[in-house]
């Protein structure tokens, strides 16, 4: 089965002229039909064939497609085609076997959000599905790097729902850097996740600046009287567009960063950037050389130090010193 875009409006599309008494739709009726609706969603569309208009109308009355009582009358020379019943119509038909397997696929790959509040239906759906159609339990083919045990998890809903509620809440937070617990009030805009951790960004009520919580440091939540501000300015794809990472050090320029990199490791980076701004220099048989345009933060440190001693900071110069230092003191643990 045709599972595109353009496949679902040429089937609409017969299907309100096969239900249509009035008229009678001959093959090339029927093409420009197709044509008109697909034009219609896209000027530069190359249209439909008259053949794949009759693999539609095949599909169309196959059972496993939309099993469609379509007729064929001979008109003279010419054939029109219609429903020989005016009540049917593929919009009130249930799913088949095929376009529920499709679906299952999908619901599937949907359950690795298990938890999350906007997919509380998938697994009930699942469920039904399996019901309705009597498949039989399929072991998980596809994993995705998730952590269900992160502490925090149980906060994704309630953070979830209060950005889409406008509500201002009430945090208590302990940061690692700090042993006390600490109140935060903040107007929540966005959550993140990065390596497997979770994040909630909103402006903090006391401070005046954008605020970012690691849902694993949260304590607890409650709702605030305060008034809630919307967030007019800050555009969440470009907030993290010049970092790696969470961290966004406002009060940092963007630096060019130079690197060199052994070639048995630039496969690896070739086809995983380190940043979206990752561009090659030069290339020899024993390494590649390659500028980013990134703030250093914390996790672009962390990031460079895992490729451990296949990679080498050029510039800037207060980077490598900070990289030197530190692989001394590493030395001199193992010494």
């Amino acid at each position: 089965m045709a599972t595109n875009k353009n496949a679902i409006i040429r089937y609409q599309t017969l299907d309100r002229c096969f239900r249509n008494p009035g008229r009678r739709y001959y093959i090339n009726d029927l093409i420009d039909a197709c044509n008109d609706a697909l034009l219609e969603l896209d000027p530069k569309s190359s249209g439909v064939k008259r053949r794949q208009v009759f693999d539609d109308i095949k599909f169309m009355r196959d059972p496993l497609g939309y099993d469609a009582p379509i007729e064929s009358f001979k008109d003279g020379r010419q054939v029109y085609y219609r429903y020989d019943d005016n009540s049917f119509s593929i919009n009130s038909q249930m799913l088949n076997e095929q376009e529920a397997h499709q679906l299952k696929e999908t619901l599937m790959t949907l359950s690795r959000f298990k938890g999350l509040p906007q997919f509380d239906w998938v697994e009930e759906m699942k469920a039904r599905l399996e019901q309705t159609f009597k498949f039989k339990s399929e072991e998980q083919i596809i994993s995705f790097d998730d952590n269900i045990y992160l502490k925090g998890r149980d906060y994704i809903a309630d953070l979830y729902n209060a950005i889409i509620n406008k509500e201002v809440l009430e945090i208590c937070y302990q940061s690692f850097k700090k042993t006390d617990f600490e109140k935060i009030v903040i107007h929540s805009y966005h959550l993140k996740q990065y390596n497997n951790r979770w994040f909630l960004f909103g402006l903090n009520n006391n401070s005046g600046t954008i605020t970012n919580l690691a849902l694993d440091r949260i304590m607890s939540i409650k709702s605030s009287k305060i008034d809630y501000i919307n967030n007019t300015l800050i555009d969440f794809d470009e907030y993290f567009e010049d970092v790696v990472g969470v961290t966004v050090p406002n009060d940092l320029d963007v630096q060019k960063i130079i690197l060199k990199i052994q070639t048995k490791l630039w496969p690896y980076i070739m086809t995983k950037p380190i940043h979206g701004s990752q561009k090659k220099k030069s290339f020899t048989e024993t390494e590649v050389i390659i500028e980013l345009r990134v703030k250093i933060n914390y996790e672009l440190i962390a990031l460079l130090f895992s490729f451990m001693d296949a990679i080498e900071i050029l510039e800037p110069i207060f980077l490598r010193e900070q990289f030197k230092t530190v692989s001394e003191n590493i030395l001199s643990k193992y010494t």
